[in-house]
């Protein structure tokens, strides 16, 4: 039945399925507490207080889970063309590829379902993906992200040998580094001013020599008119700085363009099971 319906709604216009994720995204607001906490705590700790922010972060998220269907069931083709503008680093996307190994990192931010789809218009790339915790879920997530030019890769020891041979291939792969990974996965650094346990596989790929590092997101445009792909090249690392902050630093600078499409709700600051809590950020 969920695959059914998620087939339907996939031929509504973006405008509608936006518009019935803003209702969504007030529900599940209202509903949670706890969601509702984190929030609120993870807005005002990274310096965005008002009230006009926080009202779109609540209908953003609603509108990120109403537009899977759009984005895992419409023919691939579609997907990429709803993708109306390239901003920042464009020319990535047009200039021939010259087999130069490529690290995509993207936030919680915007519609970063669409990234990896579009980008397998343009090169074949590798994503890292965390197996969801509902198990039903699983098979209609794999359905829709794997799309020709699209491996995943799951968070274990062989998904990580997959994105090695990408790379060793001049491929391009690509991660979500913002998820609170597993203990012994990460390493405690600032985000947003307070610690936060971070993924350093992403940063020790980004960081070897000879490939190729950009952050992007995808922008929801206004009124479900599509998205705009924005690309940033991994900015130098400051003096004394850490592989793994530089990249939540060039997060918080991309977070900030665009604050009320970040994924606020997440529990970014938990203590994965078997870590130690912080003593201080790097």
């Amino acid at each position: 039945m969920p695959r059914a319906l998620m087939r339907l709604a996939a031929f509504l216009p973006l405008a509608v399925v936006h518009a019935a994720g803003t209702l969504l995204g007030w529900l599940i607001y209202l509903a949670s507490p706890t969601y509702r906490r984190h929030l609120r705590e993870n807005l005002e700790q990274a310096g965005f207080r008002d009230r006009r922010t926080r009202r779109a972060a609540v209908a953003e998220a609603g509108r990120m889970l109403a537009e899977l269907p759009v984005l895992w069931f419409r023919p691939h083709a579609e997907v990429a063309a709803l993708v109306r503008a390239l901003e920042g680093e464009a020319a990535i996307w047009t200039r021939p590829r010259g087999g130069e190994p490529i690290v995509f990192l993207s936030p919680h931010l915007g519609c970063f379902e669409v990234t990896s789809l579009f980008a397998a218009t343009r090169m074949p790339i590798t994503i890292l993906y965390r197996p969801p915790k509902l198990a039903w879920l699983d098979p209609l997530m794999r359905e829709g992200r794997e799309r020709p030019n699209v491996r995943l890769a799951t968070a274990d020891r062989s998904g990580v040998r997959a994105l090695l041979a990408a790379l060793k291939r001049g491929e391009a792969v690509g991660f979500l580094p913002d998820q609170v990974p597993g203990v012994g996965e990460g390493e405690w650094v600032e985000h947003f001013g307070r610690p936060a346990y971070t993924m350093t596989l992403a940063a020790r790929l980004a960081g070897q020599p000879g490939h190729a590092c950009y952050v992007v997101y995808a922008r929801r445009l206004p009124r479900g008119a599509g998205f705009a792909l924005v690309t940033r090249a991994l900015p130098p690392a400051l003096p004394g700085e850490t592989a793994v902050r530089r990249i939540n630093r060039a997060f918080e600078s991309l977070i900030r363009e665009c604050p009320e499409q970040y994924l606020w709700g997440y529990n970014r600051y938990k203590t994965p099971q078997g870590a130690s809590a912080p003593e201080s950020a790097a």
